[in-house]
Order: C-alpha cells, then sequence, then structure tokens
C-alpha cells in the first residue's frame, strides 16, 4: 500500500473502471521512495486546482501493476514512478522518473485543457 492521499488504484479491474469512468486520469505508479514521492506530493497539490483531472496511485510491485507496466509506451523506461495520464479511456502521455510541478502542470495542461464554449 502507498502511504499517500491519492485514490488507490489495487487492481487491474479498478484501473480500467478508472479510466472508462473518468475523462482525464492521472496515475502515478511508484514506490515510496525518493523519485516517486514528490510526485505523488504535487499530484496532492494539484487534486483541488485541477477538479476535472481524477487522480491515483497504484503500487509498483503489485502483481495488477501489469496493467501499466507493459503497454508498449514504457518499454524503454528506466526508472520509476511511471506516470500514465489517460484521456477519454485512452493513454496520451507517458513519463517515468521524477517530475517537477511544472512539468507535471505542463502535460496536464496541454493533454487535459478544459474546453471552454465562446
Amino acid at each position: 500500500m502507498l502511504y499517500t492521499n491519492l485514490h488507490h488504484v489495487m487492481t487491474a479491474e479498478e484501473h480500467q473502471k478508472l479510466i472508462s469512468e473518468n475523462e482525464n486520469v492521472m496515475i502515478c505508479c511508484g514506490r515510496m521512495g525518493p523519485m516517486c514521492i514528490p510526485v505523488y506530493g504535487i499530484m496532492e497539490d494539484l487534486e483541488e486546482e485541477y477538479k476535472h483531472v481524477k487522480f491515483a496511485d497504484m503500487e509498483f510491485d503489485n502483481p495488477e501493476a501489469y496493467v501499466i507496466r507493459n503497454v508498449p509506451e514504457v518499454r524503454g523506461f528506466m526508472g520509476i514512478p511511471f506516470t500514465m495520464y489517460y484521456k477519454n479511456g485512452k493513454l496520451v502521455k507517458a513519463t517515468s522518473s521524477i517530475q517537477s510541478m511544472s512539468q507535471v502542470r505542463a502535460i496536464l495542461d496541454n493533454e487535459f485543457a478544459p474546453v471552454t464554449v465562446s
């Protein structure tokens, strides 16, 4: 179990339900280590601001995390966490290793920009 204040995804079934029921999803798949903890903190800080995005974590060592560890987009990744961004159930961006607040914001703003009606 990851000790974060994020929604915890425990099974492949929960993962599928989360990405199919929410338009914008960011899932950080990692451990409680020095490269992962800062990303969880950033996600916790941004939850209130990005209400149109569902933030979650998944434990990297959980056998059910194969749904993240085995996708082609992460094949060359060398470090954790694997951070996945889903739009309408489809993977639109994947990153690995530590990320800064500005890097995460740039991805969220680019991939999940709210549609404004003029």
